[in-house]
């Protein structure tokens, strides 16, 4: 597999093997013995939305292999736009070692994978969520271990954070209950793991991870006041947490708004992990920078 651009295209067993050495790698790297694979080769960044840990981690991690990056904004490319997609591909793949895009349509890195002849990283679309889905499952197994027959309860929309990890709970044997408002549900799909419910609650019953997300989206602002009332019972707080097993954790994707889809208290309370786990983008986005550039692909 030359691209990384959904959990749905692979294995349980290509997707374990990836997370097993990026937990290990990271390791390697923290005691300074992780070798600079990707000497002299270039990562091209697309941005069409802002980011934070999205772009810090992607040029952190080909910086840390010996390698270089390149941001490139929607004002510097015009993306299907000034040229298509098609054109743009093709002419990174030539300059260029891997690209990651961060965009709103996934069919847009989608056409950049089928017309690039270097990698291409799906760094976030509308649809889906790879990289973040991984990192949290990566957070998952240093904390618990084998992550097969946990439960993860997301508690808010149904959005592209929670169908990547939602299919990324199937692969991995994991159960997966979203706690959403009506009209807020996935849609299409068919993994046998996935419970829908409007009660929290119950989603967070037996759970190992109670995850959230803000309740609105880089594109969403015109919706913002209608969809705090609508999620205001999807709080993760104190009382939720009451509900869920003692040695339950909460993950976060960030940004967080406290007050809103998690209050202060319960983000404060676990800070350590939801922090790690934005850490773990770095660690598992270097190890598929090597696997990708270093290694050709995803075996």
């Amino acid at each position: 597999m030359k691209d990384f651009i959904n959990i749905a295209d692979f294995s349980g067993e290509q997707l374990t093997g990836l997370l097993e050495r990026a937990v290990a790698d990271k390791k390697l790297f923290r005691a300074g013995e992780l070798p600079a694979s990707c000497r002299r080769k270039v990562l091209a960044l697309i941005f069409e939305k802002p980011s934070l840990r999205t772009r810090v981690s992607f040029e952190a991690a080909i910086v840390q292999l010996g390698g270089a990056a390149i941001n490139l904004t929607n004002a510097d490319i015009g993306l299907g736009s000034r040229e298509p997609v098609a054109d743009v591909a093709a002419v990174l793949g030539r300059m260029c070692d891997a690209v990651a895009a961060r965009t709103f349509s996934h069919e847009t890195v989608s056409g950049l994978a089928e017309h690039c002849s270097a990698p291409v990283i799906n760094a976030l679309t509308d649809y889906c969520h790879p990289c973040q889905a991984m990192a949290d499952a990566m957070t998952a197994m240093e904390i618990f271990g084998d992550l097969a027959g946990r439960k993860l309860a997301f508690i808010g929309d149904g959005n592209n954070v929670a169908r990547s990890l939602a299919v990324l709970c199937a692969k991995l044997g994991m159960d997966f209950a979203l706690a959403c408002p009506e009209g807020f549900e996935l849609e299409g799909e068919p993994e046998a793991n996935i419970t829908q419910t409007r009660d929290p609650r119950a989603a967070v019953e037996g759970a190992s991870i109670v995850y959230t997300d803000t309740w609105v989206s880089m594109g969403q602002e015109d919706e913002k006041d209608e969809r705090i009332v609508t999620f205001k019972p999807f709080q993760v707080n104190a009382e939720l947490m009451s509900a869920a097993p003692k040695d339950a954790v909460v993950m976060h994707c960030l940004p967080a708004y406290r007050g809103y889809e998690i209050t202060d208290e319960v983000m404060s309370a676990h800070a350590e992990t939801i922090f790690e786990e934005a850490e773990n983008r770095l660690h598992f986005q270097r190890t598929l920078l090597h696997v990708l550039i270093a290694e050709g692909g995803i075996k």
